[in-house]
């Protein structure tokens, strides 16, 4: 071979060796993949503690790994909201990712911004979202949940309606939903028969929708029948589990005024029937059962709620008050020390 041309043909078996390792070297799952897998099967299992170590090695391996910041914000807001937070606000500044990662996003700091207390910038990110999405139907309903949680019936009233619109269904409490907005609106002119009218067009449309008992109760109030009053909060509380605390304490109020205070009890032993671990149902069955001298009673109601695996400060805090007249110094003291071993344990996570 003429020796000129030695280094072209050395250079061509250089570059198709290169080629050919590119091109056919069986390619290996890259580790991140593996460990993003594994931290995902960790979340199904409510291991949160593997799940975030996994999830943090994904992102110091590939700090573009934006689904990993994403899950690993999510695991977080629950006990660090302000730490989630900032992890998701840290994504808002990649570039070139697609709509539908962003969507992702601005939906993630909404409840970041919302587990915080913070509205307004919850609101901006759900606002965030439709300017990228117009149809999107999250960001719809977060927006009517907040006007709705701060009574701002004006902007429900028109979500709730290009809510329908967008998703061209007949869902019955959205509709439902729609006339109690309207009625909310003549409630706050003072209007009560035409509030009332629409209230119950809306449970007409949706019986099983609590909404309209709360405010049939509240109307029923201000005209002072609190037999009626009483009657549609227990409704409402009863068709709403979750949001049955926001009528106890008128109810407590009616059926006292009503010369029925005897019956709170029972009151709170049917919202416990139909929702066995409301709370809030169980704290305040107790405290009636305390001022009725039955403190022993109060305290094992009390104590049937408070599980080793999965403690909670709220009844033991309770539990403490039972038996703030009935145990030494040295058994409340004992209690004392649980209480901030758990609140440890939650913090530590």
């Amino acid at each position: 071979m003429n020796l000129p041309f030695l280094p072209v043909v050395l250079g061509l078996i250089v570059t198709a060796t290169i080629l050919f390792y590119l091109f056919y070297k069986p390619q290996r799952k890259p580790q991140t993949d593996t460990l993003y897998t594994d931290a995902l099967n960790a979340m199904v299992k409510a291991d949160k503690a593997t799940a975030i170590n996994l999830l943090r090695d994904v992102v110091k391996q590939d700090s573009d790994h934006i689904n990993a910041y994403l899950q690993l914000g999510n695991i977080l807001r629950d006990e660090n909201p302000e730490q989630a937070a900032k992890i998701h606000q840290s994504l808002t500044v990649r570039p070139n990712l697609s709509i539908e990662v962003q969507v992702d996003i601005h939906q993630a700091l909404a409840k970041d911004y919302e587990k915080l207390g913070r509205l307004e910038p919850a609101k901006n990110e759900a606002e965030q979202i439709l300017r990228l999405s117009k149809k999107n139907i999250w960001a719809q309903k977060f927006l009517l949940r907040m006007a709705e949680d701060t009574e701002d019936w004006d902007t429900a009233s028109q979500l709730a309606r290009q809510l329908q619109k967008f998703t061209a269904s007949k869902n019955e409490h959205e509709l439902a939903r729609f006339d109690v907005y309207k009625g909310l609106q003549y409630l706050k002119d003072g209007k009560h028969n035409e509030a009332l009218s629409y209230f119950n067009k809306a449970l007409k449309t949706a019986p099983e929708f609590g909404l309209p008992y709360k405010y049939k109760g509240n109307i029923y109030e201000q005209s002072r029948d609190l037999v009626k009053a009483v009657d549609n909060w227990e409704l409402y509380a009863i068709k709403e589990p979750q949001k049955a605390f926001k009528v106890f304490a008128r109810i407590e109020t009616a059926l006292f005024d009503l010369g029925r205070y005897s019956e709170v009890e029972n009151f709170y032993r049917r919202i416990l029937d139909n929702d066995p671990k409301n709370f809030q149902a169980i704290i305040h069955l107790a405290n009636v059962l305390e001022e009725k001298g039955e403190g022993q009673a109060a305290l094992a109601l009390v104590e049937e709620t408070l599980k080793p695996d999965n403690p909670d400060v709220r009844g033991a805090l309770m539990k403490l008050k039972l038996s703030l007249t009935t145990s030494t110094p040295i058994e409340l003291a004992h209690q004392v020390d649980d209480i901030l071993e758990t609140l440890s344990t939650v913090e530590n996570g």
